[in-house]
């Protein structure tokens, strides 16, 4: 028998998908591999009653929480394929299985692209970041630095001088800035440094200053970094689901993609890379595939019609 749903992600919006659906009492499988993206990061920030939990702390007593509903079972697997037929979906798995689903949802997310300096990783997560939303708190009033170029680069030290003053863009070679880009840093006081870096120096996860290949060092107690990012799975390209243009999946209302029965919810999807808007997007996904389902069910007889309740969610006429 398939499973009512099948999620490939445990993270935030696997997870709260997955808790909403055992709610439901669908039959669900989580699927993952345990890479969540943010597991190098000091503190999960900007979510009520959560904020600056480790990341890692976080997802175990998320995944405790739904562990404690019968229908939902939990598997490390890597599923790597995946095909649509008109009863569903097949999944097939690093491991050699084969998974069938009536619904299917990525929460897959994105992998960080980081740009090859030595010195790099032994910062990175401690003092060394992508997102002023999430960690600029923990620098505010510090020297900041900002590794990026052209408009992308502009715009994240522009967006830093809300919690710093003191601001340094440095574009690892020709920036690519326009004149009137210059122009607004100059204004904000943001000094740009377009020499090649040659390494970052720190230690125990703290940064103290970047080296060039040429002029004076910069001491810095943190970087941003806005290096690009990809798709972390091909299951939403292989099952036909179109792109934005900056890469994400193409989503409408409560995540669902224009694949019938597939859903793709959290970071795969939007520009806001938060873990409580992917939390939320898991949920909105799970309303939308249990209505679903529920409505298959009622058109092929498999339960009966409910009376007339004063329930939302599935039983709630839609706009």
């Amino acid at each position: 028998m398939p499973y009512d749903c099948i999620i490939v992600g445990a993270g935030p919006a696997g997870l709260s998908a997955a808790l909403m659906l055992g709610r439901c009492r669908r039959r669900v499988l989580v699927c993952d591999v345990g890479e969540p993206r943010n597991r190098r990061s000091s503190g999960l920030h900007n979510y009520l009653t959560r904020d600056g939990i480790p990341p890692l702390e976080f997802l175990r007593l998320a995944r405790e929480e739904v562990q404690t509903y019968p229908t939902i079972e939990f598997r490390n697997a890597e599923v790597t394929d995946a095909h649509r037929s008109d009863r569903g979906f097949t999944l097939a798995c690093a491991d050699g299985t084969q998974l069938r689903a009536r619904r299917l949802l990525l929460a897959t997310g994105v992998v960080d692209e980081l740009p090859e300096i030595e010195g790099l990783q032994p910062l990175y997560g401690t003092s060394i970041h992508h997102c002023p939303y999430c960690d600029g708190w923990e620098w505010r009033d510090e020297p900041l630095a900002v590794h990026g170029r052209a408009e992308e680069g502009s715009a994240v030290a522009l967006g830093l001088t809300v919690w710093s003053a003191d601001v340094v863009l440095c574009t690892d070679g020709p920036g690519g800035l326009t004149k009137k880009a210059r122009d607004q840093l100059t204004r904000f006081g943001i000094a740009v440094r377009e020499e090649k870096i040659a390494r970052l120096e720190g230690q125990r996860g703290w940064l103290s200053r970047i080296i060039f290949e040429e002029g004076e060092p910069l001491p810095r107690r943190a970087l941003f970094v806005c290096s690009g990012q990809h798709q972390r799975s091909g299951l939403a390209q292989k099952l036909g689901c179109r792109f934005t243009s900056n890469g994400a999946v193409n989503t409408g209302s409560c995540e669902a993609t224009d694949v019938p029965g597939l859903y793709v919810a959290g970071d795969a999807s939007k520009e806001a890379q938060f873990v409580v808007v992917a939390a939320a997007e898991g949920a909105e996904a799970a309303m939308a595939i249990n209505k679903s389902l529920h409505l298959e069910d009622l058109a092929q007889n498999r339960i009966s019609t409910p009376r007339r309740t004063s329930l939302g969610g599935p039983y709630a006429k839609s706009g």
